[in-house]
This record gives C-alpha cells, sequence and structure tokens, in this order.
C-alpha cells in the first residue's frame, strides 16, 4: 500500500511539473502591433541624425577627415554584424553605444525568460554616398537623404538571429521589439519598422 502511494504521489509531481511547462509556454506574449508601435517617420530620423552625425562622406578624403568621430563596428558577444554589401561598418560613438545597449539587453531579456542565448544581426551602418547611389540602382525605394549617411542609424534584423532555428524566430523578434520600445520610450532612439527590408531602423537620439 505504501508503494502504491509513494507511485501515485510520484505521477502526481511528473504531471504538475509537466502542466507546469505547457503553461509557461502558453503564456508567452507575443508582442502586438509592430508597425503601428515603430511608426518614427524619416523627418524625425534626419533632424537627430544631422544633428548628431557626421557629414556626408562622397570620397575617401571626406572620410580620412572624419575617421576619428567613427567606431568601427565588428562582431562582438552584444551583436552580429552581417556581410555589408551597400554600407560600411562604422557608426559615430553615441549610435555604437545604443547599438551595444540593444545587443545586451537583449541577451538579458532571453536570460530572464529562459529563451536560448541568441544575437541580434546588424545589416546595415554608415553609407557614403556613392553606396547610396548603388542601393538605390538595387532598391528603388532606397532615399538619396538616408539617414545612414550620417553614421548615427543602422538597422537589426527581426526575420533572422545568430544561432537561431525557424521556431524560435517568431519570440525572439518579439523580445527585440520589447527592448526596442523600451529604448524608445526612454528617448534613446527613433524606430522604424521595415517590412519589406524585414529590419527595425533606428537612429540614435
Amino acid at each position: 500500500m505504501q508503494q502504491i502511494k509513494i507511485i501515485l504521489i510520484g505521477l502526481f509531481i511528473v504531471l504538475c511539473v509537466g502542466c507546469g511547462e505547457k503553461q509557461g509556454k502558453e503564456n508567452f506574449r507575443y508582442f502586438q502591433n509592430y508597425q503601428r508601435t515603430f511608426n518614427d517617420l524619416h523627418a524625425r530620423h534626419l533632424k537627430v541624425a544631422k544633428q548628431w552625425g557626421i557629414t556626408p562622406i562622397t570620397s575617401d578624403d571626406d572620410f580620412e577627415e572624419q575617421e576619428d568621430e567613427l567606431s568601427e563596428i565588428t562582431s562582438c558577444r552584444y551583436y552580429e554584424v552581417d556581410e555589408l554589401t551597400h554600407s560600411i561598418s562604422y557608426l559615430v560613438p553615441r549610435a555604437e553605444e545604443i547599438l551595444e545597449t540593444i545587443g545586451s539587453n537583449f541577451r538579458d531579456s532571453l536570460d530572464e525568460k529562459g529563451l536560448p542565448d541568441r544575437k541580434v544581426i546588424v545589416t546595415s551602418v554608415l553609407r557614403t554616398r556613392g553606396l547610396v547611389k548603388k542601393l538605390q540602382k538595387k532598391n528603388i525605394n532606397a532615399s538619396s537623404n538616408s539617414t545612414h549617411v550620417y553614421g548615427t542609424t543602422f538597422d537589426i534584423a527581426y526575420a533572422r538571429y545568430k544561432g537561431a532555428k525557424k521556431d524560435e524566430v517568431d519570440k525572439l523578434k518579439t523580445v527585440l521589439a520589447e527592448v526596442l520600445n523600451d529604448l524608445r520610450k526612454e528617448k534613446k532612439c527613433y524606430v522604424l519598422y521595415e517590412l519589406k527590408q524585414a529590419c527595425f531602423h533606428i537612429t540614435v537620439r
């Protein structure tokens, strides 16, 4: 009789733990209304980009003259820099700092939620005038007055994450959106949700 009681108690514990895990998964709250939330339009980005950024680069001489005002961006523990085809991996220090904060807060939030450790992917950073023209040949929606030319703006993919599996992406996107929304509310940055480019377009404030 005692042995039967022990077996029943064991089964009860297993069922409770299983239900608890299931409930925890179901209780994950997905972010809603990305486009409505992250709707800071170009004019806002441009105003602060001109305030905090460099003079747009049109030549190698321009870059050399302003190189001391820029920080080189490379993959690190906070973020992964994608293979860049239409930008170069530099930002003004102010923008580098907010990028690092985003990456750090993202990983901290994943840990708090019990999710796998992943990194955000930076897909675009500083663009020269020449790179903007090159991009316009490929993407007709690319602006000739892009805030990327000031070194204050970067893009982070929301559909790809370093080391992530496909079934993790929706949750990772939610966590990234929460991180960005908190920083946006703190007036640390402007954020635009770019549907076609599958990225968050971010400019430091």
